[in-house]
């Protein structure tokens, strides 16, 4: 079986608890659709978990890679050449925004590690993908974290940027791609800020999929049976 789940946002129990839930094997495949840290109690070892398990695909969202940027500055050795431009004004500023943002769990247990793993986890999300494409039954679904910004229907996914997938808020009330059986599958943004919706429950609708069900802020955590189309969910925090 394929499964999708998004923003775990370092919710580990009840990540583990999902993949219990629907009896996880090594003959499965889970789409992470980004969002693995920051907010929640214990982001680190959702981060060590999912690389160890070869079955499991991830998808960068917005926080993994504003860790990344601001974690691989701080495990870059500082030499008599870099010193003094190594860590600018802007950039102590946009990690004081991050911090505020949940990130402070994150980089205190991030700098716990050893030099070692800490470059491998940094290694695992400079390697991760912008988007993953699914094909069952007829159907394609066209995994992102966040939506596609600049959107065209018939724009090559490759064409898109970084922040095209990172930082869009899709439109959740509008149809993106015309033929029916292609679905937009998204996380990034709560389905109970969605507008007529706001339950914290997978939305389906105008050929979306949106699975971040605010495990961390007390919704659930979602899990997208690619073959049965079922939903799994345990409870958030």
């Amino acid at each position: 079986m394929q499964y999708i789940i998004s923003d775990i946002h370092g919710c580990f129990e009840q990540y583990q608890k999902l993949l219990n839930k629907i009896q996880f094997s090594p003959k499965d495949k889970l789409y992470v659709l980004g969002d693995a840290v920051d907010r929640g109690p214990e982001p680190i070892k959702v981060l060590q978990d999912m690389i160890r398990r070869p079955n499991v695909i991830f998808i960068l969202g917005n926080h993994d890679f504003i860790m990344y940027r601001f974690m691989k500055k701080l495990s870059e050795i500082i030499t008599k050449e870099n010193y003094d431009k190594h860590l600018t004004a802007e950039f102590l500023l946009d990690y004081d925004l991050w911090f505020e943002d949940g990130g402070w769990i994150t980089a205190k247990q991030f700098t716990k590690l050893k030099y070692a793993e800490r470059i491998h986890i940094l290694n695992y999300l400079k390697e991760a993908s912008l988007y993953e494409i699914i094909k069952n039954n007829g159907k394609k679904y066209i995994l992102v974290h966040a939506g596609l910004g600049n959107f065209q229907p018939d724009k090559n996914l490759d064409e898109y940027d970084l922040y095209d997938f990172l930082d869009e808020r899709t439109d959740y009330t509008r149809r993106y791609y015309p033929k029916e059986n292609i679905f937009l599958v998204t996380g990034h943004t709560p389905t109970v800020c969605i507008k007529g919706w706001k339950k914290p429950e997978v939305y389906r609708k105008n050929g979306h999929i949106a699975i971040d069900c605010a495990c961390v802020a007390g919704g659930q955590l979602a899990a997208f049976c690619v073959e049965t189309e079922e939903v799994i969910y345990v409870k958030g925090l």
